[in-house]
């Protein structure tokens, strides 16, 4: 009866353990949070949701849908990342692709890891445990180093993960000098007179602008935008030309990052340019700079911003690795209490998540620019529910990949009291 007994909860760990994996791959593709701005300048008709995006664990996207009624009728849906951007901006908030740099880039290794770490908590048997396991760790390890470190790694990570970074590049419009658009031109003067906001003079911005290096308004955004190359191509032209390319999917996103990271470097001296390699490492710190200096030119701020966060990353590569290599140490013994961490980590992925993503509120609230047009006391954004700031209402809310992560720490935490009791039955 026992033997009968331990068979089916044995099977019980690995039916849950699989379904676990799916929801893994499913949860990286799904929309885990959605955040959306609503105000008088956004009506409903053409903004049901108002500016509305979507937080994936690979990136953030747009949550606006084409609109085609009686009041509103579009050829193609309106960018709200890149809306959201220019509202942010005003106050100093740097863009969305500021956050979560590092956790965008090594998620699908980080929920690889988690996936074997749960197959290798299903099997029984030492030797083929820490052996499935090892076999599985060697391959994102080699994966990963290819990635981060090998040229064209770009190209290895999901094509979901790349397009996310080419959205949050923006239009190109800015660079072109052409005007917002009218309804963020008409926030923006609602902005100056709600009173809960203060427009800077403009001798402030100009004492703002010399501290950080630059002499005039015109000047810094000319070094930003148009630097000492003249003539090179915008992001505006880029992406027009890759529009007309006829190549399409991730080929398509790398090349037009490509442009993007040639064309700033094209703007600076010989002795400082880096010739595009397509390394994950390369792309994403560049890609950090600039998203940080998207608005504000402000190299004082921004460089030791992008010196940080690249240590952070090294390390993080390296703790990765790391943490693999002890998981198979832990692995070795399925008696001892650490076991249990090999579901214990990934249950424990929703909390993970939450307290991610406050922390990064948290900080888009607390690191505002100084160069921003209106200033805003320090605040902590809405992490649940809906929240008022200035004239917005804020919204912000779990989606349906959230209830996936959830459910993925539910079926954990059932497979860790099902080996557990069945432990408890076979020592007993």
């Amino acid at each position: 009866m026992s033997n009968t007994l331990s068979t089916k909860r044995k099977n019980a760990v690995r039916i849950l353990v699989g379904i676990s994996v799916v929801l893994l791959g499913l949860i990286y593709v799904s929309p885990t949070w959605w955040v959306a701005l609503k105000a008088p300048n956004y009506p409903a008709e053409a903004f049901p949701d108002g500016v509305r995006i979507h937080f994936h664990m690979n990136g953030v996207f747009n949550g606006c849908v084409l609109q085609k009624n009686r009041e509103v009728e579009e050829d193609e849906a309106l960018d709200c990342v890149h809306e959201m951007d220019a509202i942010n901006h005003f106050v100093g908030m740097y863009p969305i692709a500021s956050g979560g740099v590092l956790e965008k880039a090594y998620s699908p290794f980080l929920l690889s890891m988690l996936a074997f770490m749960l197959i290798g908590f299903a099997i029984n048997r030492k030797y083929l445990r820490v052996g499935v396991m090892g076999l599985g760790f060697a391959a994102i390890a080699a994966w990963m180093y290819m990635t981060y470190y090998g040229a064209g790694g770009i190209s290895l990570e999901p094509t979901s993960y790349v397009s996310s970074m080419v959205t949050s590049l923006g239009q190109g419009k800015e660079e072109e000098g052409e005007p917002l658009s009218p309804i963020i031109a008409k926030l923006k003067d609602d902005l100056k007179a709600s009173g809960v906001t203060r427009m800077r003079s403009t001798e402030e911005l100009h004492g703002v602008l010399k501290k950080s290096g630059q002499t005039s308004l015109s000047d810094a955004i000319a070094k930003l935008h148009k630097g000492s190359g003249g003539g090179k191509k915008t992001l505006k032209e880029i992406l027009d030309e890759a529009k007309s390319s006829g190549i399409s999917g991730k080929p398509l996103y790398v090349s037009i990052l490509k442009g993007a990271y040639e064309a700033d470097q094209s703007k600076l001296p010989d002795s400082q340019r880096e010739v595009w390699n397509g390394s994950l490492k390369q792309v994403i710190y560049w890609h950090y700079a600039k998203a940080l200096g998207r608005w504000f030119n402000n190299p004082k701020e921004i460089v030791p911003m992008v010196k940080m966060m690249k240590t952070v990353g090294t390390l993080a590569f390296w703790g990765i690795l790391g943490a693999m290599i002890a998981m198979l140490a832990i692995a070795w013994n399925n008696r001892g209490p650490l076991f249990w961490f090999l579901a214990i980590i990934p249950a424990m992925l929703p909390v993970f998540f939450i307290v991610e993503y406050a922390g990064w509120l948290w900080w888009y609230g607390h690191s505002m620019n100084v160069m921003g047009a209106f200033s805003l006391k320090p605040f902590m954004p809405t992490v649940f529910g809906q929240g008022k700031v200035a004239q917005f209402t804020t919204l912000s809310y779990p989606h349906y990949g959230f209830g996936l992560i959830v459910l993925f720490g539910v079926l954990c935490v059932l497979a860790i009291l099902i080996r557990r009791k069945g432990l408890k039955e076979a020592n007993g």
